[in-house]
């Protein structure tokens, strides 16, 4: 089974079970900062993030590899009338992309790691735009069991991939095994 068909079979079960797609809850506690413009959701899922950005007044473009949730949420999209283009993509063929360069305000990518994609991201994203990155980390207290080590983050990888950027937010929460950033793009 390849990535696209796992992906489908999650998303459609969710679907099944009626599970509504809801955002991050560290990103909707940073809303302070979150001013609306263009946003890159990557990675999106059934597109709880997404949707939360386009409440805030942002123009989303979000990607997934499953056409079952874009599919899903392009049927939101059209219902609530918001500003989201929704694309089928795999993420690994960074090519595929065709992004301009710093046009982002702000990128979100949660429970996605592929570290080939932080240099590339890294170029998306405006002077003073923003960057939210949540996912698992490999954390003594929680291992995270049902998911491979080579998509954990190592304790405090993200604060030295963006040591660079002017870092807002950041946690490593052991119990859940999860990582956080929140940064912003700027001259220190």
């Amino acid at each position: 089974m390849n990535s696209r068909e796992k992906w489908n079979g999650k998303y459609q079960e969710r679907l099944n079970d009626f599970k509504q797609p809801n955002p991050n809850t560290r990103l909707t506690n940073l809303s302070n900062y979150l001013k609306g413009g263009f946003a890159l959701d990557l990675a999106c899922g059934l597109g709880g993030n997404s949707l939360f950005l386009a409440g805030q007044g942002y123009a989303v473009d979000a990607i997934d590899i499953s056409d079952v949730a874009i599919t899903y949420l392009k049927e939101h999209t059209e219902v609530q009338n918001l500003s989201i283009t929704a694309k089928q993509c795999d993420l690994t063929n960074l090519d595929s992309l065709n992004f301009q360069n710093e046009f982002y305000d702000l990128a979100v990518i949660t429970y996605y790691l592929d570290r080939k994609i932080f240099p590339y991201l890294k170029t998306l994203i405006k002077e003073n735009g923003y960057i939210f990155i949540e996912t698992f980390y490999l954390a003594e207290e929680n291992k995270n069991e049902h998911i491979s080590n080579e998509y954990k983050l190592q304790p405090q990888e993200l604060l030295r991939e963006f040591s660079d950027w002017l870092i807002l937010y950041y946690e490593e929460n052991e119990q859940d095994g999860r990582q956080t950033i929140f940064c912003k793009k700027s001259q220190k």
